[in-house]
């Protein structure tokens, strides 16, 4: 009985030793004491893999089963992040040091985690830029939105360029569909077609490397989609309005539920002056945002003005506790980014609002007001 156990384990230890595996090594500094996680970034979100208390060196190593198509994971202590890509059986090797290793790190061993961390830096500097608008004193709401549009759309052409359109089966490629500008994807199939073809790129080409993968069937089903709604779009816009290019037409109503359990519709708000704002109140624009609104309903509430804000928080307790001491209509999205609504009325990032008038006409939005607070005079 003893040869036979002893036979086993060291036919499972000879299994245990030949299996295929990667590894990810290296140092983080300046980072002892702290628990350094290896993280499998799967498509229902973060799963950890194994985890090191750092000691004063900070060297760590991780090894992990060999997976059959590219797999994305990261590096995480607290906040900090490193994405990685691991292809095969490779040993990337990352050096950074604590608390700044997200946004300046070493890797080798692999070209696509060199891309990974150029793609990871130019979102950080997006968001630095994005910051930097919504904290300038100089900007009016519609100039500072004007100019965070147009530092996104530079963004997204010069990515879709450089790293998805001219390489669409490498992993950043895929990497980079999936970017985010604070908890919003960049890159949205749901609302805008071109974001979509970015999409139907990375898919054909992982769907001819890797045929019936869980990621490959991923992305052909968010492009598939993103087609399927542009052109439930499409149809609704020809049966009403195209709100992208709105300038005084009708107005398509919203009936969501307000903080108090009650139905609203925007519809019944006839006879008023009312700003339609789109807003989500975990971003960190929200409290000056908030703010303003505080000071518009106040000078012009008594003479017929109301706002309508319409929240995209995911948390609905959060969203109750932020809207609590508001004295205007606060409605939520349930669905987010991806409701019909979003699509209809063409929202392409937060804050967004626009004007409607007595009659319940909607007479402009955002991006056609360079200041609000006279347009609101004149409707009322």
């Amino acid at each position: 009985m003893k040869k036979y156990v002893i036979t086993a384990l060291a036919a499972l230890c000879m299994l245990s030793c030949s299996e295929k595996k990667f590894h990810v090594e290296g140092t983080i500094s300046e980072a002892a004491d702290s628990v350094l996680y290896l993280e499998n970034v799967s498509l229902t979100g973060p799963v950890t893999i194994d985890s090191v208390r750092l000691g004063a060196e900070g060297t760590f190593s991780f090894s992990g089963a060999q997976a059959a198509t590219p797999e994305f994971y990261r590096l995480r202590i607290a906040g900090q992040i490193i994405n990685l890509c691991i292809d095969s059986t490779e040993t990337v090797t990352v050096r950074a040091a604590y608390p700044t290793m997200a946004a300046e790190y070493e890797v080798e061993g692999s070209d696509d985690n060199l891309k990974i961390r150029e793609l990871a830096q130019r979102q950080m500097r997006l968001q630095q830029q994005a910051l930097a608008i919504q904290r300038d004193p100089s900007l009016s709401v519609d100039a500072a939105g004007d100019s965070l549009l147009s530092i996104i759309r530079q963004y997204k052409d010069e990515v879709k360029r450089t790293y998805i359109f001219s390489a669409p089966g490498k992993p950043y490629a895929y990497f980079a569909l999936f970017q985010t500008l604070g908890d919003w994807l960049l890159f949205n199939p749901k609302t805008d077609p071109e974001d979509i073809k970015a999409f139907q790129a990375v898919a054909t080409s992982w769907d001819t490397f890797y045929p019936g993968a869980e990621r490959s069937e991923n992305l052909r089903n968010i492009a598939i989609t993103g087609v399927k709604n542009q052109r439930i779009v499409a149809a609704e816009n020809a049966r009403t309005i195209d709100a992208s290019k709105v300038t005084t037409t009708g107005l398509i109503d919203i009936a969501l539920t307000d903080n108090h359990g009650q139905l609203r519709h925007l519809t019944d708000l006839k006879g008023r002056v009312v700003l339609l704002d789109f807003h989500a109140f975990g971003t960190d624009d929200s409290p000056k945002r908030i703010l303003l609104l505080r000071e518009l309903y106040n000078k012009y509430h008594t003479q017929g003005l109301e706002i309508y804000q319409v929240s995209l928080d995911g948390d609905e307790h959060f969203w109750k506790q932020q809207t609590a001491a508001l004295p205007w209509i606060s409605v939520r999205e349930p669905e987010g980014a991806a409701s019909t609504v979003i699509q209809l009325y063409n929202v392409q990032a937060l804050p967004e609002f626009f004007l409607i008038d007595r009659d319940n006409n909607l007479v402009g939005r955002s991006q056609q007001i360079s200041d609000v607070d006279a347009a609101i005079r004149r409707l009322l």
